[in-house]
């Protein structure tokens, strides 16, 4: 168990990032699954509209250190291909 006051705090902002991070990458997820949602119901001026909207929460979760930036870029290019591919 934490005995210093620098690990009780770092106990209680170790949780407060935690709900904070898990906050952030329920958002992006939800982005993303309205471009899979719009891609499985072939609309492609919603899934482009969707992707657009993705786009840039895919990216701050990059800034913000939610996702590692090759994670990123990966889910981008195969959402962007399969865009494309409607």
């Amino acid at each position: 168990m934490a005995n210093t006051p620098q690990a009780r705090k770092r106990i209680r902002r170790n949780e407060t990032r935690a709900a904070i991070n898990g906050n952030r990458l329920s958002r992006i997820r939800t982005f993303v699954k309205k471009v899979e949602s719009a891609l499985a119901g072939g609309d492609k001026t919603e899934a482009a509209e969707a992707l657009k909207a993705a786009q840039p929460e895919l990216a701050r979760g990059v800034a913000r250190g939610v996702l590692h930036k090759n994670t990123v870029a990966r889910k981008m290019s195969r959402l962007s291909k399969r865009v494309a591919a409607l």
